[in-house]
């Protein structure tokens, strides 16, 4: 069991969505939270948020994109805050785009922001939480990199989660040996406000902010019916989890069908194909 009240806990992405549920549920449980954003305005209205409701909470500036910023940011929470032992490695864009329509801004942006994002904040935090033997990490990848079938135009971001997905799975031996835990959100539809504010939170060298939202595609979702969960019901969700240690969150039940039809029977076939052959190669 990890416990939650009294420990010091970061939290990227945190200004907004499941960010700013997770900041939010972290400090009612007893967390002091570092609320880290892009948008520093967005984190001082969460770490505001938390500090009215009698809890304790600073607002950090962090471009996940950037491994300086991250250490610049940890330094300000452990000055502030003590030793992190929570990381909730949250933050990340989307993107809606056949790969053939995207600059290669626009691929090194999702790439970098979901995938190195998460291994710029691991590199940073994971080591004194193994040193003190204690701590949890707890990334945030997609329903889309657990099934990479299940949104079209969308394989920059399908690839990056699927990454953090593979990460986080493969780690948790190597933490388990440390007494640190590992788990992995794999977010359905949430009611985060991503669509409409993504453009926002572009560093200036992918190409910088922007205004807008984006235009998701009436097949976007393959088939099966999509709930969007409130942002607070997924961050009680993501804390029963780490405080139990589990492997991965998933948000939506009723995407137990479509996994077993999509991802599932694709990889299912791939065993049944290789069955076969060497079945006419021994024959």
């Amino acid at each position: 069991m990890t416990d939650i009240n009294g420990r010091t806990a970061v939290v990227t992405g945190g200004g907004s969505g499941i960010g700013r549920g997770l900041a939010l549920e972290l400090a009612a449980q007893g967390a002091a939270v570092a609320v880290a954003d892009i948008i520093l305005d967005n984190a001082q209205k969460v770490a505001d948020e938390i500090e009215e409701a009698g809890g304790r909470a600073i607002a950090v500036h962090c471009d996940v994109c950037d491994r300086d910023s991250v250490l610049a940011m940890k330094k300000q929470v452990v000055d502030a805050l003590g030793r992190v032992s929570l990381l909730f490695a949250n933050a990340g864009a989307t993107s809606f785009e056949r790969i053939t329509d995207m600059s290669e801004n626009d691929i090194d942006w999702i790439i970098q922001v979901n995938l190195m994002g998460v291994t710029n904040c691991l590199l940073a935090f994971y080591p004194d939480m193994v040193a003190a033997r204690d701590g949890h990490i707890f990334a945030t990848a997609s329903t889309a990199g657990l099934m990479p079938t299940f949104v079209p135009y969308h394989a920059p971001y399908s690839a990056a989660k699927m990454g953090i997905i593979g990460m986080l799975l493969n780690l948790r031996e190597e933490a388990a040996e440390a007494g640190v835990g590992c788990t992995v959100l794999c977010p359905g539809g949430v009611q985060s406000g991503m669509k409409d504010n993504n453009a926002k939170y572009r560093p200036e060298r992918f190409g910088g902010p922007g205004e807008g939202g984006i235009k998701v595609p009436d097949n976007w979702v393959a088939h099966g019916d999509l709930v969007f969960r409130p942002a607070e019901e997924v961050a009680r969700l993501c804390l029963q989890a780490v405080r139990n240690n589990r492997p991965m969150v998933i948000t939506d039940g009723n995407m137990r069908k479509t996994f077993e039809e999509g991802y599932l029977k694709i990889v299912m076939g791939a065993f049944d194909d290789v069955d076969a052959f060497d079945r006419s190669v021994e024959g």
